[in-house]
């Protein structure tokens, strides 16, 4: 079963992944859009596929790069917490 992150809500706000796959997103959508009114648009047809292709894999370094804004200080191990008696 997968679950969330504890942190999901920040890391929503934050991650320049989201940020990316949401343009790629958009970008598809144009991409669709413009099959459907090719006259009104004067963008050669692969153009938004190429985009949302360089987009998407922009999504794919960015989740793996550490980003300030999401890197929290590393919490005690147990055995830190632990006091000898």
């Amino acid at each position: 079963m997968a679950k969330l992150l504890p942190d999901w809500k920040r890391v929503l706000r934050h991650a320049w992944s989201i940020r990316l796959i949401l343009l790629a997103g958009v970008l598809s959508g144009l991409e669709v859009a413009q099959s459907l009114v090719a006259e009104l648009l004067p963008v050669p047809r692969p153009t938004f596929a190429v985009l949302a292709f360089l987009v998407t894999a922009g999504a794919f370094v960015a989740r793996l790069m550490a980003q300030k804004s999401l890197i929290q200080p590393s919490s005690p191990s147990v055995e830190e917490l632990e006091v000898e008696l």
